[in-house]
């Protein structure tokens, strides 16, 4: 890389000079994503472990809790009075009489490391893919009275920040706030989003102002406004910008420390810290330059980023807002300032909905129709609930906030929650269940961006390729459109204690189940296939123990545990229901290809039902551990 560099500088050659810094910009990639990643270390925790060994964790992050077990981040320190490192997954059992753990709180355990479970049905969740691309690749699961709280313990930033946080929670709480009041408070000025229901997060996602809930570039940036604001008097002494720059940026960097220095909060900082000192240099350019660089700096401590959603929907948001807003907002110039900062404010989020829509649209499959509405009536007010929610977390850890005052704000983050939900009823302006490809996706961000380029500046060309780029656009969705239509396959589901069987034809979808409706209406797995693949009709069907598909035999057997069907060639068989039949015996009357067990099936006879397989020399496959079983 250090020759590439050398290169880089030497070469004066415009096209080679770009080449030369596409390969070396590829190599520092590719050596960042190595040295970030704990498995490439001798060190690294896997290569010690033992299936009896003594391990010690400490705790880094706590997660949402489940159902049935608090979730964590944790970090293991010592395999065998070894030094190590690697994170993983630590799912502790629910038990009212024990406290919670604590970031930096040191276990010993003997634990049993378990593989993250891949989605069982199409087109779900990949949560172990989402853990891999932050270093995670096992989890444990412990009761509390399978291990030992260590008293001796290191403390970390991330420590001292939890620390400093509960005792923060802790004041609030002596103000007698409403549950959903202080889950918004911690959301919005801690980082804290764990305590917010599913219903309040559900509401603000409708009404597509989710993103006031993390405190991201839109907290950061309202803050980074009022600061500036109000340190503005300083620049009038010497080395005043100078000394502006460095009580901003310190003072981002502790709030950032106060709210968890959790990976949005931490993008946000840089980005923001990386503008202001751009800024205090009263350069051409500058904010775009500050942009582009606190991009590459994040990537290059931490190279997974590039495939974090958030990472991807902040700066996409920021690129369309530096890209297009100037152009939107000189459309109309008002005369009267209340009227210009609400023009500013609906061209802004215009030129961020554009920097976003397609992505989002990918990931989410919807598109909130009043998100304006919520953005032009929660933003203007977000600065004063920020500054508003600051005073309150002084004072009432001085332990001087007025009852009276901690009544109103708690009404005003109610009322702020209220015309959020009001927002979420209005269904007609929700569209949901929109399906666009990845491929799609990228020609529509072609569509966007040349369609902009175009307006930004009217030419002959510039009409020519935004042109272009719709028929690109239509020949897509022409291609996908027939491909979905002609597509076939048939799918074994993985539903526990229940059997669901589906034969995809074109845009129908034929389902053979025995879900009771009122949870059918509501079953993930079909609904995420049925928007995922574009499918228009759910119809429900009885296949009658025997299909044809693809050209192969299919052979379904229930509990009855009949098989005496004549005319088959090497079948493939189902088992629902855990049938009392004789494996064996059936492998030797019908010589099936391949067996099959859903989810509908003890385990203790899937687990017989697979010895005799391999006994027999018969591929087996169970939904509940290999996923879904798919026939194209």
């Amino acid at each position: 890389m250090v020759g590439l560099s050398v290169l880089f500088f030497l070469i004066k050659h415009k096209v080679l000079r770009t080449c030369t810094a596409f390969i070396l910009f590829f190599c520092i990639g590719v050596s960042t994503v190595y040295v970030s990643d704990d498995k490439n270390y001798d060190s690294y925790y896997q290569y010690h472990f033992k299936d009896n060994s003594k391990v010690v964790l400490q705790i880094h992050k706590i997660l949402k809790p489940g159902n049935y077990y608090q979730k964590y981040e944790a970090t293991i320190i010592n395999v065998d009075d070894l030094k190590t490192t690697g994170t993983i997954l630590l799912n502790v059992k629910n038990d009212s009489s024990v406290n919670s753990l604590q970031i930096d709180d040191q276990l010993f355990l003997k634990p049993t490391l378990k593989e993250l479970i891949p989605p069982l049905n199409p087109h779900q969740f990949n949560y172990k893919s989402y853990l891999a691309k932050q270093g995670i690749h096992h989890q444990l699961f412990v009761d509390t009275n399978q291990f030992l709280k260590l008293r001796t313990q290191s403390t970390t930033l991330f420590g001292l920040s939890a620390k400093f946080r509960n005792q923060i929670q802790e004041a609030l709480q002596k103000y007698h706030f409403k549950k959903n009041e202080l889950a918004i408070i911690n959301a919005l000025l801690l980082g804290q989003r764990q305590d917010i229901s599913k219903e309040l997060i559900v509401d603000y996602q409708r009404a597509g102002a989710i993103h006031i809930l993390a405190v991201s570039g839109l907290h950061i940036g309202v803050i980074l406004l009022i600061l500036s604001f109000i340190f503005k008097p300083v620049e009038r002494i010497k080395y005043g910008k100078f000394i502006k720059t460095l009580i901003i940026v310190s003072l981002l960097w502790m709030f950032a420390f106060i709210a968890g220095l959790s990976a949005s909060v931490v993008r946000a900082v840089t980005m923001f810290t990386f503008l202001a000192i751009g800024l205090s240099f009263q350069r051409k350019k500058v904010v775009e330059f500050s942009f582009i660089s606190s991009m590459l700096f994040l990537l290059l401590i931490k190279p997974m980023f590039l495939f974090d959603v958030g990472f991807q929907l902040s700066y996409l948001a920021v690129f369309g807002i530096l890209w297009t807003h100037p152009k939107l907002y000189a459309i109309w110039k008002p005369k009267f300032k209340f009227v210009d900062f609400f023009w500013q404010l609906f061209t802004v989020s215009i030129a961020a909905q554009i920097g976003i829509l397609p992505l989002s649209i990918y990931y989410f499959q919807q598109f909130p129709g009043l998100f304006l509405a919520s953005n032009l009536v929660v933003i203007p007010f977000l600065g004063a609930i920020l500054i508003g929610g600051i005073l309150v977390i002084i004072t009432s850890l001085l332990n001087i906030l007025p009852q009276v005052l901690a009544n109103i704000y708690g009404m005003i983050i109610s009322w702020m929650n209220g015309f959020v939900s009001w927002v979420s009823l209005q269904e007609e302006f929700l569209f949901k269940e929109i399906l666009i490809s990845f491929v799609t996706m990228l020609f529509w961000y072609v569509f966007l961006f040349l369609g902009v380029s175009f307006l930004i500046k009217k030419s002959s060309k510039n009409l020519i390729y935004f042109l272009v780029s719709i028929v690109l656009l239509q020949t897509v969705f022409l291609f996908e459109t027939k491909e979905n239509k002609s597509k076939e396959e048939l799918i074994v589901f993985h539903k526990s204690r229940f059997s669901v069987i589906g034969k995809r034809v074109g845009k129908q979808l034929f389902l053979q189940h025995d879900i009771d409706s009122v949870r059918f209406k509501n079953e993930n797995s079909i609904k995420t296939y049925r928007v995922s693949e574009g499918i228009d009709k759910v119809k429900e069907f009885n296949f009658k123990n025997f299909l044809q598909f693809s050209k192969k035999d299919i052979l379904l057997i229930d509990s009855l545990g009949i098989y005496t069907i004549s005319g088959m060639r090497e079948p493939i068989v189902v088992l629902q229901y855990s049938p009392k039949i004789n494996l064996s015996r059936l492998i030797k009357t019908i010589k099936p290809s391949q067996i099959i067990a859903d989810g509908s099936n003890y385990k203790s006879s899937v687990n017989r039902w697979e010895e005799t397989c391999l006994k027999h020399q018969i591929p087996f496959h169970y939904t509940g551990q290999n996923g879904a079983f798919i026939i194209d």
